[in-house]
């Protein structure tokens, strides 16, 4: 299990706490208005830990993707306010995130006050780790907490490189998610079902996902497939698959892990004659995918076998929907799997990205062990990889304990 401090480590009476926060949070694209508050709501914990011990709260995050420059509507004014009325407190927003105004008004703070920084990607130096914009970072603080785990699997200098300067700790958010995470990867109660679906966005999100099987197959017992990457599976098999997504560069890495009696492919699939909300649709067997017909969903029999695999679930790690859950049918596989995961007596963890979306729209999300608020950060985990947040964390641990 990963070493590093944790919010009870420090003694931030006083003192300076640069927190890194995800307020990545979705806008309307014509009143840029937020629309959906969780990712701010999910920080108060660690925000309301540090006002209540009377540390000085300096808070930075990203918005968007202005890639470099200054965007007007991707400013944070709005997220400050909409953080003033959840703390019931005023939230200073500065205009910039480094520089001298920006050390000057950091310096009048007095304690519990909490102050907003400017979009740190308004500057490129922020994804380019560059090592000065890192410093000016860190000097603005005396401590430093990572509670963005969304974005743990980038070495910026607001999740990387200002942690070299500064005793660093994890947040209450980033905490849980290594530890519950880490614990289902590393130390399971068993038996451990993998259940990974979604990949319809092309090769790059295809092969995350085989690198997921990959890492899951060394620690699972089973993994259940759906979603659109179980088309390259069924083409390994010589199954015709119509006009469904399909990764033909895959197929011989398919065929390498179709080896491994593990993995679990559905036995039926919900076919379209196109991609809509109200296309035709019909069931069929795997084996009798239609000429210019695309699989949207996982069907009725595949959800029956999957439901007695998970019934004895220990421990249950879901990423990637089975279908198509934003049309309402071709939801169905998604909906009854995350139905079925709030009955069993197991540790029950999604993923992030489109999973945690999908539990959330079906209203299963709060009867789930946990739905980790990284899509990016949490698909790379899963794979085994380190992410460069965390491994920030642990030098830390190591240079200041």
């Amino acid at each position: 299990m990963q070493k590093f401090f944790t919010l009870n480590d420090l003694n931030v009476k006083g003192k300076r706490v640069l927190v890194r926060v995800d307020f990545n949070v979705p806008l309307d694209k014509i009143t840029g208005e937020i629309t959906d508050d969780k990712r701010i709501k999910e920080t108060l914990p660690t925000i309301k830990f540090l006002i209540d011990r009377n540390a000085k709260i300096i808070l930075c995050s990203h918005l968007g993707r202005p890639d470099g420059k200054v965007v007007e509507n991707l400013r944070m004014d709005k997220i400050a306010h909409r953080l003033g009325q959840l703390l019931n407190k005023k939230v200073n927003k500065l205009n910039d995130c480094v520089g001298d105004y920006v050390k000057e008004e950091v310096m009048k703070m007095k304690d519990g006050d909490v102050v907003l920084l400017e979009n740190l990607r308004f500057h490129p130096d922020e994804e380019e780790n560059d090592e000065s914009f890192s410093r000016q970072l860190a000097d603005l603080a005396e401590l430093y907490v990572n509670d963005a785990f969304g974005t743990c699997h980038r070495a910026h200098a607001s999740t990387y490189g200002a942690t070299k300067y500064l005793k660093s700790a994890a947040g209450f958010l980033v905490e849980k998610e290594i530890r519950i995470m880490g614990r289902s990867m590393e130390n399971p109660d068993r038996p451990l079902i993998g259940i990974l679906g979604g990949a319809k966005l092309g090769d790059e999100k295809f092969s995350d996902k085989i690198n997921i099987i990959e890492n899951l197959l060394l620690k699972v017992d089973k993994v259940l497939l759906g979603g659109a990457i179980i088309f390259t599976f069924f083409k390994a098999q010589g199954k015709n698959v119509g006009t469904s997504k399909m990764q033909g560069q895959f197929i011989d890495m398919a065929k390498r892990l179709l080896k491994n009696n593990k993995i679990i492919l559905p036995v039926d699939v919900v076919i379209a004659d196109k991609f809509d909300a109200n296309a035709d649709s019909k069931t069929v067997d795997v084996n009798n995918i239609s000429d210019g017909w695309m699989g949207l969903d996982i069907g009725p029999k595949t959800i029956k076998n999957y439901k007695q695999i998970l019934k004895d679930a220990k421990t249950v790690v879901w990423n990637g929907p089975m279908g198509v859950f934003e049309f309402d049918k071709f939801s169905i596989g998604t909906k009854e799997l995350a139905k079925f995961l709030t009955t069993l007596n197991a540790t029950t963890i999604i993923g992030g990205g489109d999973s945690a979306a999908a539990v959330e729209k079906f209203g299963y999300a709060q009867k789930l062990t946990h739905v980790s608020t990284g899509g990016g950060a949490s698909l790379e985990f899963l794979e085994g990889k380190k992410l460069p947040g965390i491994l920030a964390l642990e030098q830390s641990y190591k240079k200041f304990k």
